[in-house]
């Protein structure tokens, strides 16, 4: 093992808590660190993993070596005139926000969740409320150090090297270690976002108001009921939005228009039964969710975590799934074929499926990453208790989503079938090209790689 750097032998899973597989974890705090570890390397290769967020198996590798990103974190460099910032690849999106909000500039890309390191965020391509404005986290950096397959670093930019910038945009960390990242952030006047929100009725009508929304909010997401069936299929809450301008929050006598805070409730215990979300207990929340949502409400001012980010008030929400944890089928549609959405949710809604988390976004046009996931149309997301009995179902749904030219998300894959890969992303002996260039001995390696045929 490297020697003076320290190192674990520890059991890893994704945030979806199934299939734990154990790897030698160490933690590297440079690139020397991490080009001793990839020259030690043994048959099961090595992986980079951050904070764990991916929900399936992206971050795992079984019998190998897995790369502490968070051991690397920090900011290298920061530019307050252009908004540009230099940061190391385990650099929380968390941290930037802390850092850089009260400067008045925030994050161009987040998810769902802020526990999002800069180099996963890299090798996810993630996406968020905003694509169909500003695309996904890629198209906002400048350039990246990568660590290769050689432990050679390589300065990488989309100008210099293309093939190699966007095969590691969404690339799962199969291409090399991302060492630190130049990002283009977004100037803001405040930290609050004025959202406007609208209960929709039924499936048809969300859709209709998000398309309808498009060219007016930045940020725009809609909660799904998928236990409502009948002429209530796909009732939602629709919440669309921008940051308030620093007159707006004047207005309203809000004092540190820049402040940034966060708030944590206890995790749950580690004992909550496998069952206890239910098909009942999860149709009685989402009667209460929708029914407390306002038919229509404007300009209400939220914070940054609450908009962006409301789960992560709870410490380790993924508990609450019990032992067996869940799974996210996320997947991707062109708008041409639009009633994959409607078919989709008719099939689960009709399946029972115990799902209290289901959000229905829009999608810009997709970037030059081999693997990246948007593309423009729609994403519809959810999350499903690990032995719902809806393995068939999900299977018969990606094949629905195949033949409308769409794709599902790797960083929340853990159950695709592998020959459905090249169907959904097209360009993948192109990308496998790269890889070979990069890593020509397989030394980058990962569980969901060896599941789907990407990695050895």
């Amino acid at each position: 093992m490297t020697a003076n750097v320290p190192s674990e032998s520890k059991l890893l899973w994704g945030w979806g808590r199934t299939a734990a597989t154990r790897s030698e974890v160490i933690h590297a705090p440079d690139a020397a660190s991490a080009a001793d570890a990839i020259s030690d390397a043994g048959p099961r290769g090595v992986l980079a993993r951050g904070l764990g967020r991916g929900y399936g198996d992206c971050a795992q590798n079984a019998g190998g070596t897995v790369l502490d990103g968070p051991s690397m974190s920090g900011l290298i460099d920061v530019d307050l005139k252009n908004g540009v910032v230099t940061a190391k690849a385990g650099t929380s999106l968390d941290d930037l926000m802390r850092w850089l909000v009260p400067l008045g500039y925030f994050v161009p890309v987040t998810p769902g969740t802020r526990m999002v390191t800069v180099g996963g965020a890299i090798a996810a391509d993630i996406h968020g409320k905003n694509h169909h404005r500003l695309g996904s986290w890629c198209n906002h950096v400048q350039s990246f150090r990568l660590l290769d397959g050689h432990g050679e670093v390589r300065d990488i930019t989309p100008e210099s090297d293309p093939d190699i910038f966007w095969a590691t945009a969404g690339g799962v960390g199969l291409t090399g270690v991302v060492l630190d990242a130049t990002i283009a952030m977004n100037p803001i006047e405040s930290s609050r976002i004025s959202v406007d929100t609208d209960r929709a009725p039924d499936l048809d009508s969300v859709m209709q108001l998000m398309i309808e929304g498009d060219d007016d909010y930045d940020y725009s997401v809609a909660w799904i009921d998928l236990l409502a069936q009948g002429a209530s299929m796909g009732r939602s809450v629709l919440e669309r939005g921008r940051f308030a301008t620093l007159a707006e929050v004047s207005a309203e006598g809000v004092d540190k228009p820049l402040e940034y805070s966060t708030s944590q409730f206890p995790a749950p215990p580690d004992i909550i039964p496998s069952g206890m979300l239910n098909r009942l207990s999860i149709r009685a929340f989402n009667e209460l969710w929708y029914r407390k949502a306002p038919v229509m409400r404007r300009d209400e001012l939220k914070t940054i975590e609450a908009f962006f980010h409301p789960l992560d008030m709870i410490s380790d929400w993924n508990r609450i799934y019990g032992k067996r944890g869940f799974l996210q089928w996320q997947f991707a549609i062109p708008d041409e074929s639009s009633e994959v959405i409607r078919r989709s949710v008719e099939r689960l809604s009709a399946s029972g499926a115990s799902s209290f988390l289901a959000v229905l976004k829009r999608f810009g046009e997709g970037n030059e990453g081999h693997l990246s996931f948007p593309q423009k149309g729609w994403t519809l997301a959810l999350d499903i208790p690990a032995g719902s009995g809806l393995d068939r179902l999900l299977d018969e749904l990606d094949e629905l989503v195949v033949e409308g030219g769409g794709r599902v998300y790797l960083a929340k894959d853990s159950r695709v079938r592998p020959e459905l890969m090249p169907l959904m992303y097209p360009r993948l002996d192109e990308w496998r090209d790269v890889r070979e260039k990069l890593d020509p001995n397989g030394v980058f390696r990962s569980d969901l790689g060896r599941r789907l045929g990407l990695s050895g």
